[in-house]
């Protein structure tokens, strides 16, 4: 079956497409930028990429007109550019008049559930989607869930963020809330049973987990499983805008998405009954053995995809292969090089950065640089990064976005998403004599762009000197420990 995946470095679809391709279907992946996917992970002999964005009708041209089916997995809750209510209006009515030309058969398209009187601006926007995909050239299969556990999930890891940094919570009063989560193994279950199936066609349901629990109930489970004592006091003082910014410093998302969360979490969103998983003879997996799932994976180094990775920046908004090429007039550098007795070693060294390995040297100044960040809204040190040893394009790297990460090339390209007076680039490159390059490049904004160069410039000779000298296993006692 020839299939189109769009939302293609969301966290869903990036679940989705390995186990497309170990069924042999042929899979056409829409990305609105192709250097943001690193399409070399997946055999090529039946993945293709084409660049489309949905915002724009002309580019979807380049979508085959002998696709069987589509997956519509696009989503603007996280956007920090224009209404993302609007956003996704637009998107699905173009997606929409664009598949009703092709031969595609079938749209299945990911929903939250909207059972609740009153419903929030997401999950408003999500049922709208559903209406505008409506078609009566082809058969619209919709899936409901509310909250998707699993490793990477934004659900998962704001749950995980609260429960192990703080062993006392006070909390607003959504907590009692009551919801019914689903593991992101049954979601992918669901989304690959559902395709052909005639008795689906135009047909919503409901998916979710065996349980049905208040947020607190999920919190307090989620430290019982890890094995840890947490204790939660609900007030009823906690405004939503107080509650996002408490979501927003505690954990790892954005301001933009804490607010969506926020509101969103003061719905029910509990399944309406249906035989959906037992006409696909799919076992739904309870929460806590999600949660132990999920950390399997983490445990294991194997975590396919993060929500992190996925959220929209306005940064970006002009596309991002601007990005990619390392400016030359007009910048700031500071370059350093070194050469390496075990190139090998160096370059594991480079692929680990960050994270919880941290960046070698000064981590208590690159903490502090990043919760200044946080204080202006900016994303902070608190994204870390989804794998410890791999690194691809378009991954988050605590504030920095991977543009280039070329292991063969010996090269990893960084660009800055904290908030500067300017652009940011971060290279590592070994080349063939075995030295490694390290260059810090910043494109000033204006004069207050050059005041904040040459404010912080005092520092780089202290923390890129000590980086590189510990990327490149050199002791130099005169730069300290």
């Amino acid at each position: 079956m020839k299939i189109l995946l769009t939302g293609v470095t969301g966290y869903i679809a990036q679940r989705l497409l390995p186990v497309l391709l170990e069924n042999k279907h042929e899979v056409v992946c829409c990305v609105r930028d192709k250097n943001r996917f690193n399409v070399k992970k997946y055999i090529p002999s039946n993945i293709s990429v084409i660049e489309a964005d949905f915002l724009n009708k002309e580019s979807l041209s380049l979508i085959p007109d002998d696709i069987d089916l589509a997956y519509y997995l696009i989503h603007s809750m996280s956007t920090q550019i224009g209404d993302f209510e609007n956003m996704e209006e637009i998107c699905a009515t173009n997606f929409k008049n664009r598949i009703e030309q092709t031969n595609a058969k079938q749209v299945i398209y990911l929903s939250g559930i909207s059972n609740a009187h009153e419903l929030s601006k997401h999950l408003t926007s999500r049922k709208n989607v559903e209406t505008i995909l409506s078609s009566s050239v082809f058969a619209l299969t919709t899936l409901k869930a509310g909250i998707i556990v699993g490793s990477g999930s934004a659900s998962f890891e704001i749950i995980r963020d609260l429960v192990e940094k703080l062993p006392f919570m006070i909390t607003p009063r959504w907590l009692k809330t009551k919801c019914q989560p689903i593991a992101i193994r049954n979601v992918v279950e669901f989304l690959v049973g559902v395709m052909g199936k005639v008795e689906t066609y135009n047909k919503s349901y409901d998916i979710g987990g065996p349980d049905i629990l208040t947020y607190k109930e999920m919190l307090l489970r989620f430290a019982k499983v890890r094995k840890l004592k947490r204790r939660i006091v609900i007030v009823p003082v906690m405004t939503p805008k107080i509650s996002s910014y408490w979501l927003y410093f505690v954990t790892s998302t954005s301001f933009t998405l804490a607010k969506n969360l926020v509101n969103s979490m003061k719905v029910e969103v509990i399944c309406k009954p249906n035989n959906l998983a037992s006409i696909l003879a799919i076992k739904p997996i309870n929460y806590d053995s999600a949660i132990k799932l999920a950390f399997d994976k983490i445990e294991q180094n194997q975590v396919l995809s993060s929500w992190k990775d996925a959220q929209t920046s306005n940064i970006f908004s002009e596309g991002f292969s601007r990005y990619i090429e390392v400016p030359v007039n007009g910048c700031f550098k500071d370059k350093r090089t070194r050469k390496l007795q075990n190139n090998a070693t160096s370059l594991d060294r480079i692929w680990a950065i960050g994270g919880k390995t941290g960046w070698y040297y000064g981590n208590v100044l690159w903490k502090f640089r990043g919760l200044l960040d946080q204080i202006v809204g900016g994303v902070g040190m608190r994204r870390g990064r989804k794998s410890d040893t791999e690194l691809n394009s378009g991954d988050t790297l605590d504030f920095w976005r991977v543009m280039i990460a070329d292991k063969q090339e010996k090269r990893l390209l960084l660009f800055a998403e904290m908030k500067l007076p300017g652009e940011a680039w971060l290279e590592f490159k070994i080349d063939k004599a075995n030295v490694l390059t390290q260059t810090a490049t910043f494109r000033p904004l204006g004069l207050l762009g050059r005041l904040y160069w040459f404010s912080v410039l005092p520092f780089h000779g202290l923390i890129f000197n000590g980086m590189i000298n510990k990327i490149a296993n050199i002791k130099n006692e005169s730069i300290g420990k």
